[in-house]
């Protein structure tokens, strides 16, 4: 089957129209291109597909690093300047659905494309041909896994150490299905920590990791909520550092404390986090900070006695966005400014239309946590109108 590519949608694929009308959401095809695809899901209304083959090619199609990019990382076959521009335009486009209109400026990149991930989950897989258990990663959209002998995603630490436990495994005779995945990250000094996730038990303890953000130290677990590239993570500290004009700050959705505590920690800073394992990571990450430092264990959207007029307040909230109930409340007591951080645009916008009945957009900042992928991370300045 063959499909003109029209553009790039939120979620990363191509999408085009057959002839029939019948739209396809495709994965590995550029705005402009004619591929041919294998059907992966069919629905009433849309099909979904994998691009087998380019018929007529994009002038900002590259050669991707790796067989296993279309589970790992599915935008390698876009040039990297070109990558920023369609993610500004998906970033802009979403925001138009939501009726706001709001002009993204270029995304913040490090500049570090690939090998920037510090941490990933392998799945694994049984060999029959050689007999021993290999590293793989699913294939997108279906239960298939693609085994891994190579990856420019993540960091050489992180690879190398998957691969030194997967030789243990297989010389101890472990078998594929005993095994759930493995886990590795990796600090920004090289140190790693790691574990193998067993089906039929408990996840293990892993070592706890260290890492400095904006000069501030941070302990953090593993296998917990910290960001995975760095770099870019800093850029956006320090752009929210910048719009802080307060002296009384609320960090809600702190996880382990690192945006508050980097940007706010020497004014009246008060943290919220729910999740109990993060919450006594962020007490220790508090331990010490120069100002007046508060941590509150409960949901962001059950603290809204926390939140006042004179205060510049910070979400950063899951994918799902922040709960109603904490955006009808903002909309009540009007605090001077809110900075909010999102790993879902979509959800962002939904909330920021609501807002906008009583804020204005003082900035709007893609960032480019995870390159090579359509993942978009961005940061929204609202001052009170």
């Amino acid at each position: 089957m063959q499909l003109k590519i029209d553009k790039l949608v939120p979620g990363g694929q191509g999408i085009g129209t057959l002839e029939s009308g019948q739209k396809c959401f495709v994965w590995g095809g550029l705005p402009g291109e004619i591929v041919e695809f294998e059907v992966t899901k069919k629905k009433r209304s849309y099909l979904e597909g994998v691009v087998t083959g380019v018929v007529e090619a994009s002038e900002y199609r590259v050669e991707p690093r790796d067989e296993c990019y279309l589970a790992t990382s599915p935008w390698q076959v876009m040039d990297y300047e070109y990558e920023l521009r369609q993610k500004s335009k998906i970033l802009d486009e979403i925001f138009r659905q939501n009726s706001i209109d709001l002009t993204s400026g270029p995304f913040k990149t490090y500049g570090l494309d690939y090998f920037y991930r510090n941490k990933m989950e392998y799945s694994v897989y049984w060999d029959h041909d050689t007999e021993k258990i290999e590293l793989a990663f699913h294939v997108r959209g279906t239960h298939r896994k693609i085994p891994v002998q190579s990856s420019s995603i993540e960091r050489p630490e992180v690879l190398a150490e998957a691969k030194r436990i997967l030789a243990g495994l297989n010389a101890s005779g472990r078998q594929a299905r005993e095994i759930q995945s493995i886990m590795v990250r990796c600090a920004q000094d090289g140190r790693v920590s790691s574990a193998v996730y067993e089906n039929g038990k408990s996840h293990p303890e892993m070592l706890t990791l260290t890492d400095k953000l904006l000069g501030y130290e941070y302990t953090y677990s593993p296998n917990g909520f910290f960001q995975i590239n760095l770099p870019v993570y800093e850029m956006a500290l320090k752009e929210i550092a910048q719009w802080i004009e307060t002296e009384g700050v609320l960090d809600l959705y702190a996880g382990v404390g690192t945006v508050g505590l980097s940007v706010a920690r020497e004014r009246k800073l008060t943290l919220v986090e729910v999740n109990g394992d993060a919450y006594r990571e962020l007490e220790r990450n508090a331990e010490g900070a120069g100002g007046q430092v508060e941590t509150v264990l409960a949901k962001s959207e059950e603290a809204l006695d926390f939140l006042k007029p004179d205060l510049t307040v910070i979400v950063d909230p899951p994918r799902a966005g922040c709960d109603e109930k904490l955006i009808r409340r903002l909309m009540e007591v009007k605090p001077e400014r809110i900075i909010y951080l999102s790993c879902n645009p979509v959800t962002q916008a939904r909330d920021m239309k609501l807002l906008l009945e009583g804020y204005k957009v003082l900035t709007a900042q893609g960032c480019n946590f995870f390159p090579r992928t359509p993942h978009i991370e961005n940061l929204v300045v609202l001052s009170r109108k």
